[in-house]
């Protein structure tokens, strides 16, 4: 009896974790287990425990490694001992070498997923090698494609766009009333942010947002901006918003429970993150899934979720007016049904995912018979 493909993927976390990173390896991972001809997934995580019975059929999430000298002699250890594989998934540009190598090794493909601003840059030579190896490289929007091949020696048909996608469980749906009394925002129009909130991460525009808040206010008086997420740049922008003297329309509510994430969504009035170095923007997705506008920046990967200003509001982040109008324009509009976003479901993105599975086995194949 032919076995089935088996997969080894190199994570920094997956089931188990949290983000954005972590959700779209959940997806992935989901996506192949579904794939007929896929046997077993075997998954080994920096971070990120999870019970066998959490996990998907046919995946196989070992226990994490933290330490970076510890974690590639572990997976090199698995690759020797839990094979034979058929391909090498990396889901970090940092582990791209390691993936390699054992690719190399194995003789058999290497695909490698990339998401950001990790990938903009020339890395230093170890890991670009480790790169251009890949037999297949996924991106999640088109500016991260565009970034990356203007260093990597790698064909651009080898680079496919595979974006993230969006629960159905965001959907439209009533303010939740518990949201309301919990954070006391009754009576309240609301617009949100939900990002991590790190003084590394400053181009999520938090402060943007906040540098406008005295002009809307002057429209909206009844207007209080909620930033959800947590992390070391919360005091700073706790600072900001008295400076600003908006405080008391301001409300830093930390990290949201992931069950809670719906009702969040529903209850704003409109979705802003003026970043300008976004791979993607999920939250995006998730947000026009909930029924309410979405506005993002125009110079980075958020323009895939917004469909170029189509699906949602796509501004000049640093452009104080341009911010303005569109934040107030979304306030404007009546709440509407789920807008776009089913063009990100998780049928479609299996659907790719299946595909490029079958592509990446079929360059080893070409590639064997090269040789």
């Amino acid at each position: 009896m032919t076995r089935g493909t088996r997969i080894l993927a190199l994570i920094t976390d997956g089931f188990g974790g949290q983000g954005g990173i972590s959700q779209y390896n959940r997806d992935l991972l989901t996506a192949w287990s579904s794939v007929d001809s896929v046997g077993e997934i075997v998954v080994v995580p920096r971070i990120g425990r999870t019970e066998p019975e959490a996990l998907p059929a046919r995946v196989r999430q070992l226990e994490p490694v933290r330490s970076k000298v510890g974690y590639a002699s572990y997976v090199v250890g698995v690759a020797a001992m839990k094979g034979p594989f058929d391909v090498v998934f990396c889901g970090h540009i940092a582990h791209s070498a390691l993936a390699a190598a054992i690719a190399g090794r194995l003789k058999i493909p290497m695909w490698l997923q990339l998401h950001g601003i990790d990938a903009w840059t020339c890395p230093r030579p170890l890991i670009r090698w480790g790169v251009e190896q890949s037999a297949l490289v996924t991106v999640v929007s088109r500016y991260t494609k565009r970034r990356f091949l203007k260093w990597a020696n790698i064909r651009p048909e080898r680079v496919r766009v595979l974006p993230n996608t969006v629960s159905d469980r965001y959907s439209p749906g009533l303010k939740s009333q518990e949201i309301l009394e919990l954070y006391g925002l009754q009576g309240k129009r609301i617009i949100l942010t939900l990002s991590r909130i790190s003084i590394h991460d400053r181009y999520k525009g938090h402060h943007r947002v906040l540098a406008v808040m005295p002009d809307l206010l002057r429209k909206f008086p009844d207007l209080v901006y909620v930033v959800a997420g947590d992390g070391n740049g919360r005091e700073q922008l706790e600072r900001l918003a008295l400076e600003q003297g908006v405080a008391d329309h301001v409300k830093f509510i930390g990290r949201v429970d992931d069950a809670q994430l719906p009702d969040l969504y529903r209850t704003a009035d409109a979705f802003v993150m003026p970043s300008t170095k976004e791979g993607f923007g999920i939250v995006f997705l998730e947000a026009m899934r909930s029924g309410i506008p979405a506005i993002g920046g125009n110079e980075d990967g958020s323009m895939d979720p917004l469909r170029d200003g189509t699906a949602g509001y796509a501004v000049s982040c640093d452009d104080r007016g341009e911010l303005l109008e569109a934040i107030g324009s979304a306030l404007e509009r009546p709440r509407t049904g789920i807008c776009h976003a089913d063009l990100f479901s998780f049928p479609e993105f299996s659907k790719h995912c299946a595909g490029l599975l079958g592509y990446c086995l079929a360059q080893s194949i070409a590639r064997n018979e090269q040789v």
